[in-house]
């Protein structure tokens, strides 16, 4: 086996912003954790992370509605093509063409392939068997992904999904339980091409498995997009990072959700590692940085004024590269202090506040776009409006962009709009896939 130079492990760092002053009889504690790594990822290396190998498979949708155009089926074999070439040598790799059917096309052993060379060009000349034909069965695809991946000694363990329709024979139940099946074994980047996908479907199982989703509505903008993602996935230098939060007598989790670069929501993924502690999964890092919005909901102590109490501990819990138990990296720490000053407890901490308007930013346009398919126009309305008026104001200017071509916009900072008469297909599912993208708070 061949030997290669490891970087090194990440360093990550800890910074909590919060407004730890609370009224007489307030028990809400709100505030933003930043997360940042420097200093890993993978740059340089050829297919190792600072604590072993990586591997990644390509699920490339083969039903037959990607002949419809022919264009899907030429972008996605020139997508995967560009993905491949994008490997560092010494990834693990295979490509899996899905239909009602999951078939591993390369190598086809029931193994990865090592990426060098040789192997990088058997692959991508066995792309010319992707061929549009049969149904959409998603599951299957995502359990022979778990499968290669999880049959090697790898520390980073990434899919990427590109599908062009709905997965329209296997049960969502039956998608479901594939879900969970995978969660937590490996991350998964989900793209719907063209514009007869499901939007909630492909953000689903991206959210599912700590991945990124995306539209890329005109097949010719496929290999630029798997080229970027893979590059992505490349840079990660350590997997299976959880914020850990523990919380005293007297205290509780509301809910945990990141807030930046995208929304996600992480409360229902907590799992219980002692009395009063709990780690929500993060999954992979390169060199990047994260925000987190957590809630802390605190019993009133008596005589509470002048009072300060620890309201919870917020830890990085990172595996240990010689393979021993995951261990803290870094901490920081959310107070709560009672006072009369009604200054100091009407005082909203900016990044509680922004990312807290990015949230319910998200919430407006999917709560608009459902109202305006159901023809609920007057509600459609009133919910886009707002989600002009939030984006407006945070600086939002992407998704701005993209609410101005389902609304004609009168007036941003009031949030008056008028709905469009005609909308493009593709301009909706961009803007509903795109939703919970976030920009960051400027501090």
């Amino acid at each position: 086996m061949a030997n290669f130079a490891k970087p090194s492990v990440p360093q990550f760092s800890v910074d909590v912003y919060q407004n730890e002053y609370l009224p007489v009889g307030g028990r809400d504690v709100d505030a933003v954790v930043t997360v940042t790594a420097t200093g890993g990822g993978t740059s340089g290396a050829t297919g190792v992370t600072a604590g072993g190998p990586a591997g990644v498979v390509i699920m490339v949708d083969c039903s037959g509605s990607m002949d419809y155009p022919p264009t899907k089926m030429e972008g996605a074999r020139a997508a995967t093509a560009a993905a491949i070439d994008t490997l560092r040598d010494g990834t693990s790799f295979a490509v899996v063409a899905g239909s009602h059917v999951a078939v591993p096309l390369y190598p086809g052993d029931g193994r990865l392939a090592v990426a060098g060379a040789r192997t990088r060009a058997e692959a991508k000349e066995a792309l010319g068997g992707l061929r549009a034909d049969g149904g959409t069965a998603i599951g299957t695809w995502l359990r022979l992904a778990d499968a290669l991946l999880g049959g090697e000694d790898l520390v980073i363990r990434h899919a990427v999904l590109l599908t062009d329709g709905r997965n329209e024979h296997e049960s969502p139940e039956s998608l479901r339980a594939a879900l969970d099946a995978c969660a937590g074994r490996f991350t998964c980047d989900a793209r719907g091409v063209g514009t007869d996908w499901e939007v909630k479907e492909v953000t689903g199982i991206a959210s599912a498995l700590l991945g990124s989703a995306d539209i890329v509505a005109d097949p010719a903008g496929l290999a630029a997009d798997f080229t970027a993602m893979m590059e992505n996935v490349m840079g990660k230098g350590v997997a299976d990072v959880a914020l850990r939060l523990w919380t005293p007598v007297g205290a509780e989790v509301v809910f945990v959700k990141q807030v930046a670069p995208a929304v996600a929501e992480l409360t229902g993924r907590r799992a219980d590692t002692g009395p009063r502690a709990g780690d929500y999964p993060t999954g992979s890092w390169g060199d990047e940085s994260r925000d987190y919005h957590v809630r802390v909901r605190v019993r009133v102590p008596a005589n509470a004024v002048g009072q300060e109490m620890l309201a919870a501990r917020v830890s990085l819990i990172v595996p240990d590269p010689a393979g021993g138990d995951a261990r803290p990296v870094s901490q920081g720490l959310i107070r709560a202090v009672w006072t009369h000053d009604v200054a100091m407890t009407t005082a909203i901490n900016p990044q509680v506040a922004h990312y807290s308007g990015q949230a319910e930013l998200a919430d407006a346009i999917q709560a608009g776009l459902d109202a305006r398919k159901s023809g609920d126009q007057d509600g459609a309305t009133a919910k886009l409006g707002r989600a002009v008026q939030l984006a407006a104001a945070s600086g939002n200017a992407d998704t701005a962009k993209l609410l101005s071509k389902v609304v004609d916009v009168v007036d941003a900072a009031a949030g008056t709009v008028r709905l469009k008469a005609k909308v493009a297909e593709a301009d909706e599912m961009t803007l509903e896939t795109r939703s919970t993208k976030t920009v960051r708070v400027k501090r």
